[in-house]
């Protein structure tokens, strides 16, 4: 006998850029939207029958549409928006998911001013959202960030690991600690100012990574999430992804120079990756 045991389908990649136009100035929003949803489509899978099945290109156009009525002006607003809208209108979905990336557009500042409509994407660093609930559940919002490339030049060392035949790495008491972070954290409620916590978790992760005194990558990650779980009470856990980008110290010895901490060898692979998620105890 065979079953089927669960399943989803949805879109993937629906891009959309909105801009909203105010007196005096514009915002611009691009987002990457990817859609699933869970409910009673065996006869689909088993028989062929789509009766129940709403296409993935109205998920699409739903993004679409939904978007020029929405007031959002975050990710998370909007993915409530979208969820609810799944569920409201579909009785055979049961649940619905949403999740959106946000690329970084800033204004464009010129002659020591911003630039009320022209805009600058100046990092590789995108904002993210999570959004999901079941027919007649509260939605969970989990937020976070990907792609922060951030680098301190003191204040990092890397000493009493483990030394065996196989063991080639020095110990280290002044290096140079790169990494791109990865967070992302669960909110405690589905009603809260998102734009302002997202702000506020993301300059505690920024300034713990600049002042923390680093024993390793671990320490280092395990003090930023400590710092934004007791500084933020409206979140409840927060996971911290922090590959280790290495900068390898370049002998300069053949050529007759000395090298203090100075030249370095950038090396993206392989690199380490450490990662943790830490939550409230009780």
């Amino acid at each position: 006998m065979i079953a089927l045991a669960e399943n989803s389908y949805g879109k993937s990649r629906v891009r959309i850029a909105k801009v909203k136009r105010h007196a005096g100035h514009h915002d611009f929003y691009e987002w990457t939207i990817d859609i699933l949803l869970q409910g009673d489509f065996e006869s689909c899978f088993v028989a062929g029958d789509n009766s129940k099945i709403l296409p993935t290109d109205t998920m699409k156009n739903t993004v679409y549409s939904l978007a020029r009525a929405s007031s959002a002006d975050c990710m998370e607003e909007f993915g409530k928006e979208l969820v609810s809208f799944f569920l409201d209108r579909n009785p055979q979905v049961s649940a619905a998911q949403v999740a959106l990336s946000e690329k970084s557009w800033q204004h464009l500042h010129a002659n020591g001013k911003p630039c009320p409509t022209t805009f600058v994407q100046s990092s590789s660093e995108r904002q993210t959202a999570e959004i999901a609930a079941a027919r007649n559940g509260v939605p969970l919002v989990h937020a976070g960030l990907e792609g922060l490339v951030i680098l301190k030049t003191a204040g990092s060392q890397f000493t009493g690991f483990i030394k065996d035949s196989l063991t080639t790495l020095p110990e280290v008491t002044d290096r140079l600690f790169g990494t791109s972070v990865r967070a992302r954290w669960k909110y405690s409620s589905a009603s809260l100012n998102f734009a302002a916590l997202r702000t506020r978790i993301r300059d505690i992760l920024l300034s713990v990574f600049a002042g923390h005194t680093s024993k390793s990558v671990q320490h280092t990650l395990y003090a930023m999430g400590e710092a934004a779980l007791a500084n933020v009470p409206e979140i409840e856990t927060i996971e911290l992804t922090m590959p280790n980008k290495h900068y390898l110290l370049a002998d300069l010895s053949r050529f007759g120079q000395d090298n203090p901490n100075e030249i370095f060898l950038p090396i993206d692979e392989p690199h380490g990756t450490i990662e943790a998620r830490l939550r409230r105890q009780g």
